[in-house]
């Protein structure tokens, strides 16, 4: 498939513009050190961002062989490795048996696994409803759809197709 030309593409909407500088100041507020570190104290938890994020990925499907995992997560087979090997030893993952191949281990949460991600979760909500609480009821539903459409279609219009898991 051929990179499209953006030389020749007609000029982009600035409601276009303007959504990607939201998007992208959004990606930066979420993705910051301080934020992560007051998530983890809310939420009572000592790990980083990529430990939340496997345990978040696992929790939205069925135990996965690492390899899978990493290329849902679009990270190299290595990284997700030592993750997998730290989160172990915290006790939030084991690796088992893969019923159809059983040469190879897959990934699974333990309860504690769960619990964490519960917490996590807890913790980035009551974020946002403290942020949106000025928001009326109708927007917020409005808004909850327009984000899942938005989801829906970047997935859809991505250059590597990834299955992302429900978006709620």
């Amino acid at each position: 498939m051929a990179a499209p030309s953006y030389e020749a593409a007609s000029p982009v909407p600035t409601d276009i513009v303007e959504i990607e500088k939201c998007l992208t100041r959004v990606a930066y507020l979420a993705g910051r050190v301080r934020q992560h570190e007051s998530l983890m104290a809310l939420a009572g938890l000592a790990l980083d961002r990529a430990a939340v994020a496997i345990l978040r990925r696992l929790a939205d499907t069925e135990p996965m062989r690492p390899g899978v995992l990493a290329g849902l997560l679009a990270v190299e087979a290595s990284h997700v490795t030592r993750q997998v090997q730290r989160l172990e030893r915290g006790g939030y993952v084991v690796r088992a048996a893969d019923p159809h191949d059983r040469r190879a281990q897959r990934i699974e949460l333990t309860d504690a696994g769960r619990a964490a991600v519960d917490r996590v979760r807890e913790a980035n909500r009551v974020g946002m409803a403290m942020a949106l609480a000025d928001w009326s009821d109708e927007d917020l539903h409005r808004l909850a759809g327009l984000f899942h459409r938005l989801v829906d279609d970047f997935v859809t219009h991505a250059e590597i197709p990834a299955d992302l898991g429900p978006t709620a």
